[in-house]
């Protein structure tokens, strides 16, 4: 294939990239910009599904949520596309509940209310110590951070003050950069605490041995300092899909399924190498990747080898989704009765445990209320870390799909139920303004016998409730390697962050995402780098046009 010249070649379709892309054409707008992205789709690791038969509810089998308290870009970014989209198109939230009172808690064999943590502690199963007791695990948590970082759950500081406290604070000696988030809260709590912490809160990774100067102010800012979430009303995939659309309405080029295999530099040129065997030559390159994508093209990358130090600084972690939908919400019945006689239904945020399932969310309609009757869906399980595993001997081998270019529903035995020999082909699926199906997902048949069983096991039921249809995506698959990315021990992020973004001074060698932010996992950590990264490239820009401008006017003298 011939070689095409273009100005700056963008590789990613996540939100770190199409937002690139986006506000990069709006600074040079006369540029040849191109965005590449290898899977079919834009939007990373948001992906928003319609589920069949249920036109009011959108799974998100990516990401989900964002605090609308402290996630200053992308609110901002919202509010933005909103005054540049049409009315029927525009981005709309609500209300995303979490950790409701009457919701479930299955942990050591025992049934429990989340409310119990506090109200009976009696009945929870862990031999904590007395402070510990009686307290949540968020609470927890958060009183050992105060313990660590003393003044540091002050609600009056910002989340940079607290970012600037751990940067600068030690423990026993030794700065917080070089300690391990686990290591440290095993001194100052109970082993038991620990783990109650870590089955009850729901998640495995956050918890574990990473950076502790970056885990403690990202903890307080998800679980510790009364977050408030909000979801999407249309999928939180409509907002890179949404950034795309303009950045093409605007001039842009958007090529999808085009798996980067590598890159040379020479005379102040990049040369990409596609696998499809088309060669593009660009005077910018962009990699809005994640780790594991970087070191998917690293062996042919020599640029790349370079800043393997910086690449390595980071640890992508598993996280798994599974959705399942039904005839109608059965786990209202697993309420409980109140003091006033009056029947209280669970119907909204989730429950949790420590079978593999981990946390189950009771999916809400797309404007945020509980779904009452009728057909609705589970997030039957939000699984992370080490439980991964337990899924893998139900499931595809992993990366399969991402070397062959199928999708999970070709190689699986997926798990046909009435729901999808309904819709099976046929167009009344609404996918609004998301290009993605839920057949593209199904889950395989295994997979869904023994979440359903984890369901019947985890809310005390004498019957297991008949799955119509189910959809998950494990985001530990090439090329992701993992849901979020987190800061190794010993790494002074704050430094690597900034330098990341142009690791080799003198070139037009971009880097920017989610895994090399102050919020990683999060839409934020994706804005934080891609605006950092802009602004030295489009300084850097600058400065070669007046370079330009002066070897011009020599000229003409």
């Amino acid at each position: 294939m011939k070689n095409t010249q273009i100005d700056i070649a963008i590789v990613g379709g996540g939100v770190s990239g199409v937002y690139s892309a986006w506000k990069l054409k709006q600074s040079f707008p006369d540029q040849h910009i191109v965005v590449f992205e290898g899977s079919d789709h834009i939007g990373g690791r948001l992906l928003s599904v319609k589920p069949p038969e249920i036109p009011n509810m959108t799974a998100e089998l990516g990401g989900m949520r964002i605090l609308e308290n402290t996630q200053k870009l992308i609110v901002d970014l919202i509010k933005t596309l909103n005054n540049e989209l049409p009315p029927d198109e525009q981005i709309t939230l609500y209300d995303f509940p979490v950790d409701e009172p009457q919701n479930l808690a299955y942990l050591r064999g025992e049934y429990l209310r989340l409310v119990d943590f506090v109200t009976n502690p009696n009945k929870v199963p862990y031999n904590m110590s007395f402070l510990e007791k009686g307290n949540g695990p968020g609470t927890i948590i958060v009183n050992a951070i105060e313990q660590i970082v003393p003044g540091i759950t002050n609600p009056e500081l910002t989340e940079d003050q607290r970012r600037e406290m751990t940067r600068e604070a030690s423990f026993d000696g030794i700065p917080l950069y070089k300690w391990g988030f686990w290591n440290l809260l095993y001194r100052v709590i109970s082993s038991e605490g620990y783990q109650f912490s870590m089955d009850a809160g729901g998640y495995d990774s956050t918890l574990v041995n990473w950076n502790a100067s970056d885990a403690i102010p990202w903890y307080l800012s998800d679980f510790g300092m009364t977050p408030k979430y909000k979801g999407f009303t249309n999928g939180f995939q409509q907002v890179p899909i949404a950034l795309a659309e303009l950045f093409e309405k605007a001039g842009g080029e958007v090529r999808l399924e085009r798996q980067l295999q590598g890159f040379d530099y020479t005379d102040n040129q990049f040369t990409l190498h596609f696998k499809d065997g088309e060669t593009i030559t660009a005077g910018k390159l962009i990699l809005a990747m994640p780790r594991r994508a970087l070191d998917l093209i690293t062996p042919d990358s020599p640029q790349l080898k370079q800043i393997q130090p910086l690449i390595s600084s980071v640890t992508p972690r598993p996280l798994f989704k599974l959705f399942t939908t039904y005839a109608n919400p059965w786990w209202r019945i697993s309420g409980f009765t109140g003091a006033d006689g009056k029947f209280v239904p669970v119907q909204s945020g989730r429950s949790v445990t420590d079978l593999p399932v981990r946390q189950t969310y009771y999916w809400p309609n797309s404007d945020g209320t509980p779904a009452v009757t009728g057909r609705a869906m589970l997030l039957a399980s939000y699984d992370d870390g080490n439980n991964i595993g337990f899924w893998d001997g139900l499931r595809p081998q992993r990366s399969k799909a991402w070397k062959t270019g199928r999708s999970h529903a070709e190689i699986a035995d997926p798990f046909v139920g009435d729901d999808d020999k309904i819709v099976s082909g046929k167009e009344e699926v609404i996918q609004s303004n998301l290009n993605q199906t839920w057949d593209e997902y199904q889950a395989p048949r295994r997979m869904v016998d023994e979440v359903a069983r984890q369901l019947q096991q985890m809310h005390g039921l004498d019957y297991t409730p008949l799955v119509k249809s189910a959809a998950f995506r494990d985001w530990g698959e090439d090329p992701y390697g993992g849901g979020w990315n987190s800061w190794n021990i010993g790494v002074k992020s704050w430094e690597v962050r900034d330098q990341i973004t142009n690791p080799i001074a003198g070139t037009h060698l971009y880097i920017c995402g989610e895994a090399y932010s102050d919020a990683q996992g999060w839409v934020e950590g994706a804005l934080q780098t891609a605006e950092i990264m802009l602004g030295k490239l489009i300084v850097s820009s600058g400065a070669n046009l007046r370079q330009n401008t002066q070897v011009s006017e020599l000229q003409l003298d």
